[in-house]
């Protein structure tokens, strides 16, 4: 395996889980450039007038970093392992745009995502709602602090949504509510197991920790 993906919902745990797999299997770590957007809070206090104007952005940043951190691969790393994949940009446009900013953000993104490398597996951390909200509450962001269930379950329907469309890569979906990975080893490494040691075929493999 080249190319890992850990995802998930906000507050589902996919960066920890990703930094803890780069140090632990010597892992070339990609991390989502997210806490100096300039828009990010300014949507959660008004998603309507900064939604296109965050996607957007977000969408360059992550293009911008993919091709820098992939292209310049370590070849003392025995693999890449990011915590998001550049398909966040679209799954995420769904829930905040309108019709038709969705429409004219979709041609952008279409002619950016035929550039890219595809994931040799993509992991989705799945939490429900309630618990994805106390992460969001227990580590305190500012930012994060406006946001609401509802939200949560939207972006995690549009998760699902894009699984059912997708085929190009094996998609790998764990239920990790009643797994800690951070306090936890044997979780951790459960999970690692499960990642790492099995072979999945393009399409989608749900797992219930």
């Amino acid at each position: 395996m080249n190319f890992l993906v850990i995802e998930g919902n906000i507050g589902a745990g996919k960066t920890t889980l990703a930094k803890k797999i780069s140090c632990d299997y010597n892992a070339r770590f990609v991390g989502e450039q997210f806490a100096d957007n300039p828009f990010l809070e300014k949507f959660y206090d008004n998603p309507k007038s900064y939604a296109f104007t965050l996607e957007m952005s977000f969408m360059a940043e992550r293009y911008s970093q993919f091709t820098n951190e992939l292209q310049n691969f370590n070849l003392f790393s025995d693999f890449v392992v990011a915590d998001y994949y550049f398909m966040k940009s679209l799954i995420f446009a769904s829930v905040t745009l309108s019709d038709d900013e969705y429409n004219l953000y979709r041609k952008f993104f279409d002619i950016i995502y035929a550039r890219l490398p595809r994931p040799d597996l993509y992991v989705y951390l799945h939490k429900n709602s309630n618990n994805l909200k106390a992460n969001i509450d227990k580590r305190g962001r500012s930012y994060e602090k406006n946001i609401k269930t509802e939200y949560l379950e939207e972006v995690g329907n549009a998760y699902f949504r894009y699984f059912k469309q997708q085929s190009e890569f094996p998609i790998l979906i764990i239920d990790t509510n009643n797994v800690d990975f951070v306090e936890k080893e044997e979780d951790y490494h459960k999970l690692c197991h499960i990642i790492l040691n099995t072979k999945y075929e393009s399409g989608i493999t749900r797992i219930i920790c």
